[in-house]
This record gives structure tokens, C-alpha cells and sequence, in this order.
């Protein structure tokens, strides 16, 4: 078996078909998005809940500042006081770091050392970063018309354009860097984030409507560009199309290995949260269709059965990465709802697990505890593609089926 190639002529009738067909677009959106299509009174904590998670929760010693215990926290509705954090964690080149809390009513002090770090270009897309600032100046440009909040957000907007490759996807850091991060990256909801924002703006929501024509134009032949590399990218095994990997070699667009324990293969999680989000584009694409169709039977076809992972108590262990109080255990149970692995291997297509050592092992007994129990190797969010789809299919495919 071996992954789909793809040359010059499958690229050149790809865009043919997203450019011509994908005039009428629209998409399901993350929380914030959707309240603020008509609500401008507050901005909603929820889209950057991971951010807040890791600054909080897991320790960084390459953050610039770490949070105080017991300092308070602005309320969602103080807009112009959460704006002005998110403008103050904005680095030179228009993007921002992850893993802060911009509703952190933060020290003078504190301050003082973020702004120092503004040159410090460690941009990204990752855990929620710089799409959703982007999405919560809008928000606090259209509740005060204050122009710092519009600029922010352009500047933002812009390094959205400058960070993606022409072939598409985005890295999950730019500038660039030496290691995994420069590969195009779907995992953790980093590439959906960004394409739901374009889309928003390409739907002309009201929250939008400083972005003048010109700039609209580029946001657009990106927003296409971005689609045309979701179809591109979804792996085919010997003519047996599946879904898709959590990142991919920015050149050759083939599936690559992201952490140590994030090995290339096919990643159910992100494959399901990509087929949502190509499940929401009103007429569809012949293109887009047929990948939802695949992914639809691929689903269908790797479901697990009588199986569940139960999290128990487990005796402290402390190392480098976490603390845990946890394990976790598969057992067998009739009763259990479909499950489906984070990774199933290439070629084969076997439930798939990975340890630190990058060691591929096909049992979660076989994983460290540490490893174990502090990622989601099983998830459930394939049922959800699989629940959506008949009505999908009523509307878009009605010719056409995925399952049997």
C-alpha cells in the first residue's frame, strides 16, 4: 500500500472545482463566533479555555510571565481591559504566543515584561493561539469602535496570510522553525480555527465589516487555498481513501510525524473535526463531497466495539512532563458505544499507540503510565460525523452513499 500521489493534473481540476463550486460558502463555528454574530456585549472565555489551561495548570519555563496565585480575573463583559491584554501579549510580527490568560488582571510588573518580549517572535496557531484574538478584537472593535482593536486585528490577519504555504496549509509556528511545528498542522483544531475565521469573513458577519475589499480579496484566495489543501491531504492507501493525519510534510504533503508519541498515521480525532467542518460548506464541491464520503465509510469501517477506557485512581507519580494520580485501562464491555482509536496505522490500518521513545506499540497496556494516562489515545468524535451525515446527505449527496 502507499499514499495517494498526486500531480500536476488532479491539482490543477482540484482548484478548478473548489474555485468554480465554492462560490456560497458556509461553516459551523467555534462559540465565540457564534454568539458574536449578534452579541458585542462580552467576550467569551471558552475559545481560549486552552490557552488558560496550559498557563494555569502546566508549568512553562519558557514563559515570559507565570500567573500569581490568588490575582483576580476580568469579567467577560470588561471588553476594552480584556482587548488591551490581548493587545499587549500581540508580538511586532502580528501574531501571538500561546499559553496565556488574557483575562488576567495582570500586575505592572508583569506587564512590563510582556511588552519587553515583543520581538520574541514565538508566534503560533497552537492550543487556540492568534485566531481567536483576532476573532475577540473584532468582537471589541465593534462594541467601542476604538482603532487600536481594528489595527491589531488587521496586522493579526495579515500575519494569517503571510504564515500560510502556497500550497495552502499553515505551519503551526511562523516564523519557521527547526522542527516539527513547520509542518502543516491540523492537530488540536490549529488549521479548522483559522479556516473558520476566514469563513466568517468571507460570510461578511457584522463584526467583520472594517475589512475593506483589497484585503477581503487576499482572506478569500486564502480561505480556497486553504480547502483546496484539506482535499489534497487526505490519505488513500492504495485506492483505499481514509481520512487524515494530524500533520503533514509541508513540501510533499505527506503524513509526518509530529511529537514523539504523534506518529504518521491516520488520526481519527482530527479527521473527525475536519469533516465537520467540510460537512458545514453549503453546495459543496464534487471534491469536497467525495472526502466526506470516504471519511464516512472510513469511520464506519474502523469502529471498535464492547470496548471502553476507564480512568481509575492510581498511587501519585511525578515526572518531567506532569503529575498523576491516574491510569487509565481498557476493558471489554458489551454494553459500550463505538469507540475508535487517536491512531490507526498506515498500510494496515491497525489501532495504533506510541510512547516517548517513539515506539510503536498496538495494546494502551503497553504505553508508560506517564504517557497512558495523560493523552487521549480513544475518542468518540467520529459518531458525530457518522450521526450528522444522513442529513448531510439528504441535502448535498443524495445521489450518492457512504454507508451501506
Amino acid at each position: 500500500m502507499k499514499i495517494r500521489k498526486t500531480g500536476l493534473n488532479a491539482s490543477f481540476y482540484l482548484k478548478t472545482f473548489i474555485l468554480l463550486g465554492g462560490i456560497i460558502l458556509s461553516t459551523n463555528i467555534n462559540a465565540q463566533q457564534k454568539k458574536s454574530d449578534t452579541d458585542f456585549t462580552k467576550i467569551d472565555k471558552e475559545p481560549f479555555a486552552d490557552d488558560t489551561h496550559h498557563w494555569y495548570d502546566i508549568f512553562d519555563k519558557g514563559n515570559v510571565i507565570n500567573p500569581i496565585p490568588g490575582r483576580p480575573q476580568y469579567k467577560t463583559t470588561e471588553i476594552s481591559n480584556i482587548a488591551d491584554n490581548i493587545l499587549l501579549f500581540q508580538k511586532d510580527n502580528g501574531g501571538w504566543p500561546k499559553n496565556y490568560d488574557v483575562f488576567a488582571i495582570l500586575t505592572d510588573a508583569q506587564k512590563d515584561s510582556v511588552r519587553a518580549s515583543k520581538s520574541h517572535l514565538n508566534t503560533t496557531f497552537d492550543n487556540g493561539s492568534t485566531y481567536t484574538q483576532i476573532a475577540a478584537l473584532a468582537i471589541a472593535y465593534k462594541a467601542t469602535q476604538q482603532e487600536k482593536y481594528k489595527n491589531a486585528a488587521l496586522k493579526g490577519l495579515d500575519f494569517i496570510l503571510k504564515s500560510q504555504y502556497p500550497n495552502g496549509g499553515w505551519p503551526q509556528y511562523y516564523p519557521l522553525e527547526n522542527n516539527y511545528s513547520r509542518h502543516i498542522t491540523f492537530n488540536d483544531g490549529a488549521y479548522v480555527g483559522i479556516m473558520q475565521l476566514l469563513k466568517d469573513i468571507r460570510d461578511a458577519k457584522p463584526q467583520y465589516d472594517f475589512i475593506d475589499s483589497v484585503m477581503r480579496e487576499k482572506l478569500g484566495d486564502a480561505y480556497n487555498k486553504g480547502l483546496e489543501c484539506i482535499i489534497e491531504t487526505q490519505i488513500n492507501d492504495d485506492g483505499k481513501p481514509t481520512a487524515w493525519c494530524q500533520q503533514y510534510d509541508e513540501v510533499t504533503l505527506k503524513p509526518v510525524w509530529a511529537r514523539k508519541f504523534e506518529p504518521a498515521s491516520i488520526c481519527n480525532k482530527e479527521s473527525a473535526d475536519l469533516v465537520i467542518f467540510l460537512m458545514s460548506i453549503d453546495h459543496p464541491t464534487t471534491g469536497i463531497i467525495d472526502a466526506i464520503q470516504n471519511a464516512v465509510r472510513w469511520f464506519q469501517e474502523s469502529k471498535i466495539y464492547n470496548t471502553k477506557e476507564v480512568t481509575i485512581k492510581a498511587p501519585k507519580v511525578v515526572t518531567t512532563y506532569r503529575v498523576s494520580e491516574t491510569d487509565k485501562v481498557v476493558v471489554n464491555d458489551k454494553t459500550a458505544p463505538p469507540i475508535w482509536t487517536r491512531y490507526y496505522e498506515l498500510k494496515t490500518h491497525r489501532p495504533m499507540f506510541c510512547d516517548r521513545d517513539s515506539k510503536i506499540v498496538y495494546s494502551l497496556a503497553e504505553v508508560s503510565r506517564e504517557r497512558r494516562a495523560g493523552y487521549g489515545w480513544y475518542v468518540y468524535s467520529p459518531q458525530e460525523v457518522l450521526d450528522k451525515y444522513p442529513e448531510w446527505r439528504k441535502k448535498w449527496a443524495i445521489d450518492t452513499k457512504a454507508l451501506k
